[in-house]
């Protein structure tokens, strides 16, 4: 999971390098390196941190002139640690043994123990600890003056997925890249190219992209872009126009990127489902391709993720069994890759992933499609390896999403979820029409009634975590579809303040989780309206009972959770299936502002990447 990006132009591309890496940064951001092409010499600069050491160690590489030789080729690269530990000796770019390879890489490299070994035979000096190492080695064996011809040769030998870029000091007005699995892209400007991880690596400089897809190399010259197949056969494929506003990609005046997307919610929600809900007896999802017939005799629904993606899963899980009547089975990605699932042919397996690049989610959706099942994409990022991998794809529209935790794209996932359920309860007749009818109009409103509950929200939230944000744990309970809530909640607190927090069904703690509890436990209890709400309000009077401090999230008019808990915090009244898009709103503000009161990072919390392309 790391940002990379390269540039062949007519500009000095140092700080056009350093800008898209910036970009980038929510990918990786342990380390951070680059490397630049000028005539026939490389010069390279790592630092371990963040993007503002590497400026750092460029300024002192160019004794304190702020910048190198003004190369107009190179690479750069942020990285998240798989195989090596975090030092400035295995931050990319690495080079060959000659220093005229270098490349910088994204993903696993599976083989790079044999590999290593036998190069290493051959004469090749190792000098990191990261399988990336690797592949400027073997380009480098391969090499015969043509980086194109040993860039293919280098890439039939490797297993494992990833995306790289490489660059050799010969060849100074060109750059290769190759892509298995992990995402590549190509951006075209007047006169310079670019290969990044993701577009807004260049979306200040160019709007044209040029998507590469699974199994393809690519070779970038300046305003160039080809692409072959392994074999070297020519690709032809369109340049696609970006439409997204570099300004989305700032924070718009909000102290983080987190802060700035939990408002950003309400349009996310309203962006994915308006369009889909045209009428106010049923959902359209032409947009889908699966047919009625599919969707309406469907046995059964597997859905698979990984994260918060999986909570998301587990929302949409309750609303389906309640509207369809469709029996659904919910896994964690990385565990159903590998347990020789029971899958048919008529099944649906819908793959979960914000990013669309996945490792697990991708596993699992490949492996349920071989074995015959539909497989159904929910994702946020067009052209991502999900869409490639599907028989359809639901997407969310939540935008781009910088800050590490997830937060709008939970929303999104969660309102399309509650969209495929309500469609095939309409095919199915499961719901009369007029229930039908109550559960669009509901949807319909819940964008304005996340903006009501978030400024509703804010005080109350503050001041519980201006009260507990020094706690050393946390409990969240919950029932029912309240539970995947906790979970959420759970886990953003987990993510971004670093506070050891558990998450259980209510109807469990006496199983266990009872005896954790004392005078200085918080314990977040979701208490919304629902079938349940009296078993869960049972539930925090006996934590009560314990000492520990309890803070409830109920519904708006709801009077009981006040009376038994020390603390209720208030979200907008909607219908009970509906209330978790609401509910987690508060938590996702409690997480943040008990990090920000600790001082801590929300937007790049500790060991975490925004999006996982490695087991």
């Amino acid at each position: 999971m790391c940002g990379i990006v390269g540039y062949v132009g007519g500009r000095p591309c140092e700080e056009i390098l350093l800008q898209g890496l910036e970009k980038l940064e929510y990918r990786g951001y342990d380390s951070a390196g680059i490397s630049l092409l000028d005539g026939g010499a490389v010069e390279s600069v790592h630092a371990v941190g963040n993007l503002a050491n590497l400026r750092a160690a460029i300024d002192r590489a160019a004794n304190g002139n702020g910048a190198l030789a003004p190369a107009a080729t190179g690479i750069a690269h942020t990285r998240w640690a798989t195989h090596g530990r975090v030092t400035e000796e295995n931050a990319h770019p690495h080079d060959d043994s000659s220093g005229k390879v270098h490349i910088v890489l994204n993903g696993i490299v599976e083989n790079h123990a044999e590999l290593r070994k036998r190069l290493i035979a051959e004469g090749e000096e190792f000098t990191s600890e990261t399988d990336a190492e690797v592949v400027a080695h073997l380009i480098a064996h391969h090499y015969d003056g043509d980086l194109a011809t040993a860039t293919r040769d280098a890439y039939a030998e490797l297993r494992g997925h990833y995306a790289f870029v490489a660059m050799h000091a010969d060849e100074p007005h060109r750059l290769l890249g190759a892509r298995k699995e992990c995402p590549l892209v190509a951006g075209i400007g007047a006169g310079e190219t670019f290969l990044a991880s993701a577009i807004p690596a260049f979306l200040a400089d160019t709007r044209v992209a040029v998507p590469i897809e699974n199994g393809e190399l690519v070779e970038i010259e300046a305003g160039e872009v080809r692409i072959t197949d392994t074999e070297g056969n020519p690709v032809e494929r369109a340049p696609e126009q970006v439409t997204w506003d570099a300004e989305a990609a700032e924070k718009q005046g909000y102290e983080t990127y987190m802060l700035k997307e939990i408002h950003e919610q309400a349009d996310a929600v309203a962006e994915t489902i308006t369009d889909r809900l045209p009428e106010t007896d049923g959902v359209d999802l032409s947009d889908v391709d699966l047919t009625d017939e599919f969707l309406r005799d469907v046995g059964r629904i597997v859905i698979v993720a990984c994260g918060t993606s999986y909570h998301a899963g587990l929302v949409g899980r309750y609303a389906i069994e309640e509207w369809a009547r469709v029996p659904v089975e919910m896994d964690i990605a990385s565990e159903y890759r590998y347990r020789n699932p029971v899958i048919g042919s008529g099944d649906l397996v819908v793959g979960i992933t914000q990013s669309g690049e996945t490792a697990d989610t991708l596993a699992a959706m490949r492996l349920a499609r071989e074995a015959g099942a539909k497989v159904l994409a929910v994702t946020n990022i067009m052209g991502s390896q999900a869409t490639r991998d599907a028989d359809a794809v639901l997407y969310t529209r939540a935008g781009l999403e910088i800050g590490v935790a997830a937060t709008k794209t939970f929303l999104a996932q969660v309102a399309v979820m509650y969209l495929l359920g309500l469609r095939i309860a309409q095919l199915r007749g499961t719901l009369p029409p007029a229930r039908i009818a109550e559960l669009v109009a509901e949807l319909k409103m819940l964008p304005s009634k996340i903006e009501e509950t978030l400024a509703a929200a804010e005080a109350p939230v503050r001041a519980v975590a201006e009260t507990h944000a020094q706690r050393e744990f946390f409990l969240y309970l919950g029932r029912h579809i309240g539970l995947p809530v906790c979970l959420e909640g759970a886990l953003k607190l987990k993510e971004i303040s670093y506070i050891p927090t558990d998450a259980y069904a209510a109807g469990e703690m006496k199983h266990g989780p009872i005896a954790l509890l004392d005078e200085s436990t918080p314990v977040v209890c979701v208490a919304t309206e629902s079938p349940v709400l009296e078993k869960v309000l049972s539930n925090v009077e006996e934590v009560r009972a314990r000492g520990a401090d309890t803070i409830a999230i109920a519904t708006e008019g709801s009077e009981r959770p006040a009376e038994v808990a020390d603390s209720t915090i208030y979200v907008a009244a909607s219908d009970w299936i509906l209330q978790p898009i609401l509910a987690v709103l508060p938590l996702q503000l409690l997480a943040y502002d008990i990090a920000r009161a600790r001082g801590l990072n929300v937007d790049q919390p500790r060991n975490l990447a925004k999006t996982v392309t490695v087991e």
